[in-house]
């Protein structure tokens, strides 16, 4: 953001459209590409500048996409437990049941903060459109739903200082908010299929074959360990591939061969491991 408001104040000259203020214009034409709102009240008029604009368009996009959605994600998952401790507020619930609820419902609680904070962004938005860009409500509203669709059709956007100034930190607010919003919506489904998975998965009946393929060392009996990994293999928690690695792991740290591990197998993998470093 920084390099790409320097770069396009020093090129002010070379772009055209409604102007405010020569920083303030760079800043706020970053932020709508890089969102790839681009409204089209300023754009480049020279090679240089487009040039500019289209390696400045890529590198902000993998740059918004990466850190803003992180950070947002991160944040979420704070407001999350504040939330869950809201709703158990008149509960006597430990750390322990609190954090069972956001492992069941994390999706779901998710969806809810963002979608709350989206919310106030939208009203924030058309009130600051309708009281700084003097829009009637209905093209403030307009405004804001193309702004976050990143639609930008461009016969609305924010031209005065004061509405560059707010449209710097919304915009990027906005736009992500929404995206995050899609994302945990697709999450939440993913999450309620594995559920249903997991569901029939413990009210399906075991058969003769369920137990032959369970029986993973073929000594005609199904232990604990090996129901447990058929159990998980079938909700696809696990792939067959990840029990093939964790049992090779496990036979290169089993020295004696004895089909179990001791503290002399770990010390003797250890000693074996620093000779080969």
């Amino acid at each position: 953001m920084g390099v790409g408001t320097i770069c396009f104040y020093l090129l002010r000259n070379q772009m055209s459209g409604r102007k405010t203020n020569g920083f303030l214009d760079a800043i706020y034409f970053c932020t709508v590409t890089m969102t790839t709102v681009g409204y089209g009240d300023i754009v480049p008029s020279t090679v240089l500048s487009k040039l500019l604009a289209c390696a400045f368009v890529f590198t902000g996009m993998a740059l918004v996409g990466f850190i803003l959605s992180h950070a947002a994600d991160h944040l979420v998952e704070k407001q999350e437990i504040l939330l869950i401790k809201a709703l158990h507020i008149n509960e006597n619930v430990g750390p322990d049941v609190l954090e069972k609820e956001v492992v069941t419902n994390k999706a779901k609680y998710k969806c809810f903060v963002v979608l709350s904070v989206l919310l106030v962004m939208i009203v924030t938005g058309t009130v600051v459109l309708v009281k700084v860009e003097k829009f009637d409500l209905v093209d403030a509203f307009y405004c804001v739903c193309s702004t976050i669709t990143t639609l930008g059709y461009g016969d609305k956007s924010f031209s005065t200082k004061g509405g560059r100034v707010f449209a710097v930190f919304w915009i990027l607010t906005g736009t992500i908010l929404l995206a995050q919003l899609f994302l945990y919506l697709a999450e939440m489904n993913t999450e309620r299929r594995q559920k249903e998975l997991v569901k029939w998965v413990l009210d399906r009946k075991m058969t003769r074959r369920d137990l032959e393929i369970a029986d993973m060392d073929n000594d005609g009996v199904v232990g604990p360990a090996e129901f447990a990994i058929y159990k998980l293999k079938e909700m696809g928690k696990i792939s067959h591939e990840d029990v093939s690695l964790v049992m090779k792991e496990f036979d290169g740290l089993d020295f004696d061969q004895s089909g179990t591990l001791s503290c002399s197998d770990i010390t003797l993998a250890q000693l074996s491991s620093s000779r080969h470093s």
